[in-house]
């Protein structure tokens, strides 16, 4: 069963990704504030399916429109010792390294302290850690 939510309609384009924030305030009256929060925050989506459906929205120029989406893994940089394939819980690693352009990659928000992942894939990027960290980037699932 596909994952539907609404999303404004000028960005509502098939294979486009887009990162869900989480819920919106000026929308706590809405009455179909349940299906544009029924994704998870801070994690990544990708458009799979525009459907025909519209409605108006008082947040998103234009209204939302009704799309599939596909919720995809999780990619973040973890410690060189883990493996691919392993169920872990991922620790991260105190960065204030703001201008590296790993920054992102390694301050993920999606990823959840104390929850355990399943490492699916390890890129082999080298990470180089200005803090002297030995990472990998890699991709994570529930």
């Amino acid at each position: 069963m596909p994952l539907v939510t609404l999303i404004g309609e000028k960005l509502a384009e098939k294979d486009k990704e887009f990162i869900y924030l989480g819920p919106n305030n000026e929308c706590r009256n809405c009455k179909l504030k349940t299906v544009c929060f029924n994704l998870k925050p801070n994690r990544h989506y990708k458009i799979t399916k525009v459907r025909d459906k519209k409605h108006n929205c008082n947040v998103f120029e234009g209204g939302v429109i009704v799309v599939e989406v596909q919720e995809l893994p999780i990619v973040t940089t973890i410690d060189k010792k883990l493996s691919e394939g392993s169920k872990t819980k991922i620790e991260k690693n105190d960065c204030k390294s703001i201008g590296c352009p790993f920054y992102d990659l390694c301050t993920n928000k999606a990823v959840q302290k104390d929850k355990k992942y399943k490492i699916t894939k390890i890129y082999k990027e080298n990470i180089d850690c200005p803090m002297g960290y030995s990472l990998q980037k890699a991709e994570l699932k529930e």
